[in-house]
């Protein structure tokens, strides 16, 4: 990933440790229902909690409790393409995805665009309202805002809430959200949350092919290269934007 708090050589670690992990997700796709049943944490088999934990009981091993890293909110300038490719992947099912990355793109009246995107871990603070905690931190009531988000799933229902309650508050604030899949888009909660958004202004959409291209382009650090779409990115989002327009009518 790119750029992150604190030095320079704990960034690079935690970039490794990233890529390492997301790779590993990447990898349990594959894997066959046995194999998937087995957890693990920062790459080590977790023992399970009636089987594996009774055998080592019976041996007369104590399991060592794991230490698990804190969550964190990430913030940066361009995302490493492997993170991008997957975390951004317009498929159904999303297995192994369990952050959500947001790019933005804030105008806000003469001053040039703010660009970059934060990454978050689900169990921690969210992307959403990350944002306007640690980015928009200097908001002025008299400029006004255009914000595009760019973001590889929809909001959940307590982020639309939330999201609605600034957009009522903030009217100088005009918000499009282009997700690339919808986020357990069949649950109702999810359903009403995304409703109650369009019903405040905010402008709900898939990302089209054209739009993974430019989030490339922008936010990632592509090295000059060209981003091809997957196979199936024009099908996937033409079955997300028929499910948003259904969810939305």
């Amino acid at each position: 990933m790119a750029d992150r708090k604190g030095s320079s050589g704990v960034s690079s670690r935690l970039s490794v440790r990233r890529k390492e992990k997301a790779e590993n997700d990447a990898k349990k796709e594959e894997k066959s229902p046995t194999e998937a049943e087995k957890p693990e944490v920062n790459g080590k088999e977790v023992p399970m909690e009636n089987g594996e934990a009774g055998a080592a009981a019976a041996d007369g091993e104590k399991p060592e409790p794991i230490e698990l890293p804190p969550f964190e909110t990430i913030t940066g300038d361009r995302m490493d393409p492997f993170f991008f490719k997957f975390q951004f992947k317009n498929v159904e099912y999303s297995s192994g995805r369990n952050k959500t990355f947001l790019c933005y793109l804030v105008d806000h009246g003469g001053e040039g665009l703010m660009r970059g995107y934060i990454e978050d871990e689900h169990a921690g603070g969210h992307a959403e309202e990350a944002f306007f905690q640690q980015i928009l931190t200097n908001y002025d009531p008299a400029c006004k805002y255009t914000i595009t988000w760019y973001m590889s799933s929809s909001p959940c229902a307590n982020c639309a809430t939330k999201l609605a309650e600034i957009l009522r508050s903030r009217k100088n604030i005009r918000l499009a959200i282009f997700s690339s899949r919808l986020f357990e888009w069949e649950e109702p909660e999810i359903q009403a949350g995304l409703k109650l958004l369009a019903s405040v202004g905010c402008k709900l959409r898939m990302m089209k092919p054209l739009d993974f291209t430019y989030t490339w382009d922008t936010f990632v650090e592509s090295d000059e290269q060209q981003f091809t779409p997957w196979e199936d990115c024009q099908e996937n989002y033409e079955y997300y934007q028929d499910k948003l327009a259904d969810i939305l009518q």
